[in-house]
């Protein structure tokens, strides 16, 4: 009888050590903090990004796997998925959507207009005309996060640098993309300060890249590819064309240029990302809400040059500017 009275004891014990372990497990995941993160399309900036985005909420106190959840999903550059990947996100009730890329940025302010669900955006090159900020760069509601506004003008002095005789520069871009559209009118304002014509090409899908490209390459001089989301998913196909014209494509930032682009002044995704990651975690600490944040803009861009790009198309380049290069690189590597 004893024996049996001491089993029951245990068992109640060993219950209740259960029933508080569960306990714990059920606070600790309702500390938790769920962020959708929705990625435009698969490539190597937006990646970074993306990357950069956790280390900036790490080093706010905002871990993966303690008491961060990342629900993460990526609209290969299809806006239809991006707004469904946006709904999805809202009906799950996360904390917060972080969105890479204009399309996916337009997507999650519009599908939480009627939530409290802040929006965190990044790589989105014109804020205000994307209709994600007012004039002055204040929030146009419960949305902010960072420009990776291309320092244009940098752009085309290097051009002008490594191409002295250029005389026109072809631009591919998607015209459903409110960053292009905007960026292509900063080209066309300071394009003859140096020397340039701009001559533009403009896609609806990824499939219309081959035949744009092979027309475009015709036509002009060098390229100069943007952050356009659908060219460069495509950009080894851009790259084909020039490289069989025997014309440079010049990046907008590292990874591009890693991939074959000849030179780029461009910014650092990661950092991008880790900026918005700290904005995020204002929003999330309570710090600031999303719409008392203004958009901000990562302000140092860096020369990057590939070597092997240059010398496969017959370039000399000019020494003592290419020593100015933060990284230069010796392969292409395209991954």
């Amino acid at each position: 009888m004893k024996k049996r009275i001491i089993a029951i004891m245990l068992t109640a014990a060993f219950t209740a050590m259960a029933l508080t372990g569960c306990q714990k497990a059920k606070e600790s995941t309702s500390d938790s903090i769920t962020i959708g993160i929705s990625q435009f399309a698969e490539h190597g900036s937006l990646d970074n990004c993306k990357e950069g985005f956790l280390e900036g909420l790490a080093q706010a106190g905002y871990v993966e796997g303690e008491n961060l959840t990342i629900l993460f999903d990526n609209a290969q550059a299809d806006t239809g998925t991006a707004a469904t990947i946006a709904d999805n996100f809202v009906s799950q009730k996360v904390d917060m959507i972080c969105a890479i890329a204009t399309p996916s940025a337009m997507s999650a302010y519009n599908s939480t207009m009627n939530t409290e669900i802040p929006v965190i955006y990044t790589a989105i090159s014109d804020p205000v005309g994307a209709g994600l900020a007012n004039a002055d760069g204040t929030s146009a509601g419960n949305v902010t996060g960072t420009s990776d506004a291309l320092p244009v003008t940098n752009q085309l002095e290097m051009i002008r640098k490594l191409m002295p005789d250029a005389k026109k520069i072809g631009i591919l871009f998607t015209t459903s993309e409110a960053n292009s559209v905007s960026t292509i009118e900063e080209y066309k304002k300071y394009a003859k300060d140096y020397g340039f014509e701009i001559v533009e090409s403009g896609i609806n899908t990824i499939a219309d890249v081959p035949i744009a490209a092979a027309d475009l390459v015709e036509k002009v001089d060098c390229i100069t590819n943007l952050t356009d989301n659908t060219v460069v998913s495509a950009l080894q196909t851009l790259l084909e064309a020039a490289n069989k014209k025997g014309i440079p494509v010049f990046g907008s930032e590292v990874e591009q240029v890693k991939n074959g682009c000849v030179a780029s002044v461009g910014i650092d995704y990661f950092e991008l990302g880790k900026q918005t990651g700290t904005m995020a975690a204002k929003v999330l600490s309570k710090e600031a809400t999303a719409k008392e944040l203004s958009f901000e803009i990562i302000s140092e861009a860096s020369l990057y040059v590939n070597l092997e790009a240059a010398t496969n198309l017959g370039m000399e380049l000019d020494e003592e500017y290419v020593a100015l290069a933060k990284e230069k690189f010796e392969k292409i590597v395209v991954e």
